[in-house]
């Protein structure tokens, strides 16, 4: 079976980092993608899965550049200005972990997203990233 025909499941990464949507704090966002030195965080809802955030929609927010020093207050100002839920992308697309790496790989390339969550019946069980299929890539290319 060549790579791209298994299971998301064998590829997926599966102790994800979560951020609660009742938590609707950026500022705890941006504190677990340093952390976990993550690029995406999946937002739940009772354990189910309600959006996606990334690190360049917090990215997108940001006017350190243009305010120098005091960059940690002007995030702080802004993140204060809007609730996780306005920033997130709600219902994201997702996969399951039976479907195929093509189908991801199909599914990243046409939408232009660099992650899908991986969910059965809407609870969260991994994600995988364009990172991850790169790594399948080139693991098959030797």
């Amino acid at each position: 079976m060549k790579k791209v025909d298994q299971p998301i499941a064998n590829v997926m990464s599966k102790n994800v980092i979560t951020i609660e949507l009742s938590t609707n704090n950026l500022e705890t966002a941006e504190l677990l993608f340093r952390k976990h030195k993550i690029k995406h965080l999946p937002v739940t809802d009772k354990g189910q899965i309600v959006g996606l955030l990334s690190l360049t929609d917090l990215q997108r927010l940001s006017f350190v550049n243009n305010f120098g020093e005091d960059e940690f207050d002007v995030d702080t100002a802004v993140y204060d200005m809007l609730s996780l839920e306005q920033v997130m992308v709600g219902k994201p697309v997702m996969v399951s972990p039976s479907q195929t790496v093509r189908d991801a790989a199909q599914i990243l390339t046409k939408e232009a997203f660099h992650a899908l969550p991986v969910a059965e019946d809407g609870q969260l069980v991994g994600i995988v990233t364009t990172t991850d299929l790169i790594q399948l890539l080139l693991e098959e290319a030797g």
